[in-house]
This record gives structure tokens, sequence and C-alpha cells, in this order.
């Protein structure tokens, strides 16, 4: 699916976003008028609004409809990422995303990408008044004219709804890609991140996701249990489709012996790095090589007997079964707390079933369909209170509000770096236990060894004697 090479277009998004809750205009939706290119410097502005919207929720704690939660695993700093923003260019419309980082700094990446996606999301969500041949139905904003469209256009009207939101999803990967690529103070080199991103609107879902992170729908079935049904692919290796696209780009893909189940993709030239997924945001030692960054879309219409919804990273999926997170968000002693007891249950797990293994970041966010969440009093029963929030979200403890300020920087953006400088840089990220080391002249490792569902085996280094093809 897609194309080899990951391009982009211009994002078109007007910077009037002041947090507040209003029209889809002041969120970056423009009626009409004359689009113009955002900047760099314009994209930075809109981001440093972020904290003042009250509806965004992407530490650990809970919205009115939701819950979120994340442990930092065995690795190192924690690079998951989340959010739920409520309220997210209407009322009725929510917003969630999981991330899950990678590479030397995957945390940096999943962080930008939280950041930055929903914006460019909603800068390309125009408005369907142009596009209905003046029937008024507005897709943007829930307009209740589209109840009274006439039954014989229904079919159309409800194709060019999944075909705008398609695209706008399309776009909006396209431009977020590009712009890591292009980063002054981001390596997305040999660093990138997963995303899978959901929209619900009244009782439309739409759904967006590249890597291995996954979204599923608990339903009730015609004898009240409950089901699982998943809603995402987890874009690996080792699909068919994707490992033919990897191998048709030159790509390699093939398991280590001491990993026989886990498929990896690596250059064509040496044996890395060894990417354990077949689309990611950044990666971009291997974009020529098959790794792409446009997403599976999908639309679905829920109905009544849909529950919730739960997002989650690899370091929840690669332990609990579908089957499993449903139970245990359906028995939670209370909604507030399900995202936190499935993230305890997956710890627990991966010290039952992988003991020398090291237990990934888990990152779970849990959306009740219903709208309900529990009282003030059982959330601080909970112990949910402000303070343990902060000191909860492992693994970003130096992080604002905004996630913007404390975002560390790099002196240079290069590929190749001298053995001591890659020792320095290492530190700096903050992963002592993984440090990055010169193993020989031609490559360097990103972790210590080979063990189960790490994203990456090792760096590639390029040098004169192996050039890019």
């Amino acid at each position: 699916m897609g194309g080899c090479v990951s391009s982009s277009s211009q994002s078109t998004c007007s910077n009037r976003s002041n947090g507040e809750r209003g029209s889809p205009e002041c969120l970056g939706i423009s009626m009409f008028g004359r689009k113009r290119t955002r900047t760099f410097s314009d994209s930075v502005t809109t981001l440093h609004h972020l904290s003042s919207i009250h509806t965004r929720i992407f530490t650990n704690g809970r919205s009115r409809t939701s819950c979120i939660f994340t442990q930092q695993g065995r690795k190192g700093i924690n690079q998951d990422a989340m959010l739920v923003w409520e309220d997210f260019m209407a009322e009725d419309v929510t917003f969630c995303g999981v991330f899950d980082g990678h590479g030397p700094y995957g945390h940096m990446v999943s962080r930008k990408v939280r950041d930055a996606l929903p914006l460019k999301l909603l800068s390309y969500l125009q408005p369907c008044e142009t596009k209905y041949d003046g029937s008024g139905a507005n897709c943007c904003n829930g307009n209740p004219k589209l109840d009274v469209v006439d039954p014989h256009k229904a079919g159309d009207v409800e194709d060019k709804v999944d075909s705008l939101w398609r695209e706008a999803f399309l776009k909006s990967y396209k431009a977020m890609d590009k712009e890591l690529r292009s980063h002054p103070n981001l390596d997305c080199f040999c660093s990138g991140s997963t995303a899978v991103t959901i929209v619900k609107q009244g009782s439309n879902l739409f759904m967006g996701n590249i890597g291995d992170s996954r979204a599923i729908l608990a339903s009730k079935a015609s004898n009240d249990s409950m089901v699982a049904i998943q809603l995402t692919v987890d874009l690996k290796p080792d699909l068919p489709k994707e490992a033919e696209r990897i191998k048709r780009c030159k790509g390699r893909v093939f398991a280590l012996q001491d990993e026989p189940e886990v498929q990896r993709v690596w250059l064509p030239f040496d044996d890395a790095p060894g990417l354990a997924m077949a689309r990611a945001f950044g990666d971009f030692c291997l974009k020529e090589y098959g790794v792409i960054s446009i997403p599976e879309f999908s639309h679905r219409v829920l109905t009544d007997r849909d529950k919730f919804i739960v997002l989650a990273s690899d370091g929840v999926w690669d332990v609990l079964s579908n089957e499993e997170v449903v139970e245990i968000v359906s028995s939670s002693p209370s909604r507030s707390g399900a995202a936190r007891i499935v993230v305890e249950s997956a710890a627990r797990e991966w010290k039952t079933k992988y003991p020398t293994s090291k237990m990934d970041d888990c990152a779970v966010v849990c959306l009740f369909l219903d709208g309900k969440m529990d009282s003030e009093s059982d959330y601080d029963e909970q112990c949910f209170s402000s303070a343990t929030l902060q000191s909860n979200h492992s693994g970003n403890a130096a992080e604002s509000d905004d996630g913007q300020t404390s975002e560390p920087s790099m002196q240079r953006n290069f590929t190749v770096r001298a053995p001591e400088e890659t020792e320095r840089v290492a530190a700096e990220t903050g992963s002592n236990k993984e440090r990055v080391v010169a193993e020989d002249e031609n490559y360097w490792s990103g972790l210590e060894g080979v063990t189960r569902v790490n994203s990456l085996v090792q760096l590639p280094r390029f040098c004169e004697e192996r050039p890019w093809p």
C-alpha cells in the first residue's frame, strides 16, 4: 500500500488556535478564504498554546470520558506518549492517540508526534459544505442537516465524508513525517515512533494507524457478554503485503536466531537497524527501503452495544490478549483506574512470561463511549490526586505542561558520529544501561543485546567504505 518513499505536501492551517473552546475556524478549520503555507515558526507558536487547552490531557489521569496511564519499562527513559483531546474541533468530537517511540531519540519523536499530529489533522479537515453541492451538511461540526439528507443520496454523503476524513488522515501523517525529516533539533535518522489515532465524532469513529500499537473495541454481545473487536492491524514486517513492499524496495526482512518469532527490517547492505515494524514516523535510514509513514485508515459506525475503546502500545499487547484487556477494563472497580490496572496487569505478565527480557514501556488510553466516569470521590480513592499523577508519569518527569520547553535539543544533526560523541549523546538521553557505544569501524549498537520485542537491534553507521547505493 503506497509508495516506497514517504513524501509529503505542505500543510495549510491558520495560526489562530488559542486553546479555547470555539468554532472549528478557531481551531484551524478555515470555512472560507485563502489558504496559506504553514511555516515551522507557525507550528511552534501553535504548539505553545496547547497548555491552555483544558480538555487536552497527556499525563496519567482522567478526563470527562476517559482515563490514561503510562509506566516506564526496563529499557531506559519512557518512550511512550499518549493523548486524549476532548472537544477536539467541536463538541462531541474526541481525539485519542498512543505513540510508541524507538531508537536513541524515540522519546522525543513520540512527544513531538503527540503534540503536532492532531494540529496537522485539524488543518486538513476542511468543511464539507463546498463538496456537498450546497447540501449544507458539514462533517466537521456534526451539522444535524445530515439527518435529513435524501435517503437515495445518503450513501453518497457517507462516502464523501469517509473520503474527506481519509484524505485528512493521509495528508496529516505525510506532513508529520516531512516535519520530522527537516526538524532542526531532532535526529530521526535511526529514531521514530508508531501512532494509533482515533477521532470519535458522534457515532462515527475514524482511525489512522502506523506501527504496532493497537486499538480495540469492547462491545456487548446478544448474550450480554463482552466481546473484543480489534480495530487496527499491527503493521509489522511479518505481514505478507508489508514484507513484499519492503523487499520490492530492496530492504530485507528476516528474524534473528535468538528471536525467531520477531521479523525485522534490515538495510540491503548492513545487518542494521533491525526495525520490528513496517511503518513508522521517522526512521529515515529505512524510508528508501520500504518503511513508510502512510497510515491504514478505517471508518466505523458505533452502536449502542459498543461500550469502550482501548488504545495501547505494544508493551501491553505483547503479553495481554484483546479479550484479557477487555475483561480487565470491564471488571475494574472504577473507570478512573482502568488504564492503570491494565498497565499493572501487563507488568505482572511480563515478569511471568518473559522473566529474562526487559519489560517494554506501556501506555494505555481507555475511552468510555457512554461519556460517563466516576465521581471525584471515587477518583481520589484510587490514589489519583494531582501530585500522584505527576509522580507516576514515569520517564516524563522533566516534561513541562506543554511538552515542549524541556525538550532536549541536539548540537548538530549528522548521521555519522565519532565514538566519543556517541557516548556523550547517549548519556544526554538518560539511557545509561543502554548506552550507544562504537563496537567497530562500521557499526554502533543501540541496545545492550538482542532481547524480545526491542524495536531496534543496532544502528547503522555509514562510512566511505560503505557508501549509499
